[in-house]
């Protein structure tokens, strides 16, 4: 297939220009501390598996509005010490599956949590949490849903859960809250980027092939889904295309670029047509901390796969030892 974007070295000098909005950090620290207001009930609850070198349990956490939100702790059986924490958020449309499916992270010795997204997982991996938010008319998928009021977006609660999960898991005695890594691919890594730039506890993010990252060129490049529903949207809400990109200034990956300090590790696929390569590097060049990329030339949307997984292993063992 062709590249379907732009190519370096015209990919590595791209610019975004998504304007950030002028209370964009406001609106998240509002919603935040709306979301902590909120309270909810916490539960940690040892689950029955057959691994026998780390300890899994199942987490529920209070999220956006303290509504229950669902992930996999696993943990090092043999362990001394906090440890390093590692939260990993998940592929649109995907759940967080069986614990068994991810234990890299714990085997590298780190305490590993993986997020459910809430209202997804019967995609590519199930999932067990429900969003019991109702929003304005929208399309099919998550893209539309609240998209004409910032209040109401579905990402909105997505993002918010991301930083309620290391709440949680900060207080835990066997959690080391100097050395927080977030991670993930695709809205994964959208998610991970958001978070990072919303928390300082982040010190690490290591965003692969990131989805929610400068909206509005994502659209008009974006060869398959999930950027399409955005245009279906459009295309029968002809009026409203101003209000649904100023919405979405408020959930880009590229102002949350602008705003993290956590150390970075990107990845890139440049044949990818579903996160076009221009709109990653449209964050990796707007990131505010210190930042590395790794290109893969010749991979669409599945992008480095456990070739970057093992290049975020060694890269993060650098980092902490």
């Amino acid at each position: 297939m062709p590249f379907p974007d732009l190519i370096q070295p015209e990919l590595g000098a791209y610019r975004s220009a998504v304007v950030t909005p002028d209370d964009f950090s406001d609106f998240w620290e509002r919603t935040i501390a709306e979301a902590r207001a909120a309270g909810g009930a916490a539960s940690m609850v040892p689950a029955a598996t057959t691994l026998k070198t780390v300890e899994v349990f199942d987490v529920t956490f209070p999220g956006f509005g303290g509504h229950p939100i669902k992930g996999w702790l696993v943990l090092p059986k043999t362990r001394e010490g906090r440890l390093p924490l590692v939260v990993q958020y998940l592929g649109y449309g995907g759940g967080r599956g069986f614990p068994h499916e991810n234990l890299h992270w714990a085997s590298c010795g780190y305490a590993y949590f993986r997020m459910d997204t809430r209202g997804q997982g019967s995609g590519w991996s199930m999932g067990a949490t429900a969003d019991p938010v109702g929003t304005t008319p929208s399309g099919p998928g998550m893209l539309t849903k609240g998209i004409l009021d910032r209040d109401d977006y579905y990402y909105r609660r997505v993002f918010t859960d991301g930083v309620r999960a290391i709440d949680m898991l900060v207080e835990l005695e066997f959690v080391d809250a100097e050395r927080i890594a977030v991670c993930g691919g695709s809205q994964g890594g959208g998610i991970s980027l958001a978070v990072a730039g919303i928390d300082r506890r982040v010190k690490a993010v290591m965003p692969d092939v990131p989805f929610l990252c400068d909206f509005r060129r994502a659209v008009q490049k974006a060869v398959r889904d999930p950027y399409g529903e955005i245009v279906r949207f459009l295309a029968q809400h002809r009026d409203k295309k101003t209000q649904v990109f100023d919405t979405l200034r408020y959930f880009d990956g590229v102002c949350f670029a602008r705003q993290s300090r956590a150390k970075a590790l990107f990845s890139v696929a440049l044949m990818d047509d579903v996160c076009p390569p221009s709109t990653v590097y449209g964050a990796f060049n707007a990131y505010g901390g210190e930042k590395t990329m790794v290109e893969y030339e010749f991979n669409n949307h599945e992008g480095g796969g456990p070739f970057q997984d093992r290049e975020q292993m060694a890269w993060l063992g650098k980092l902490w030892g």
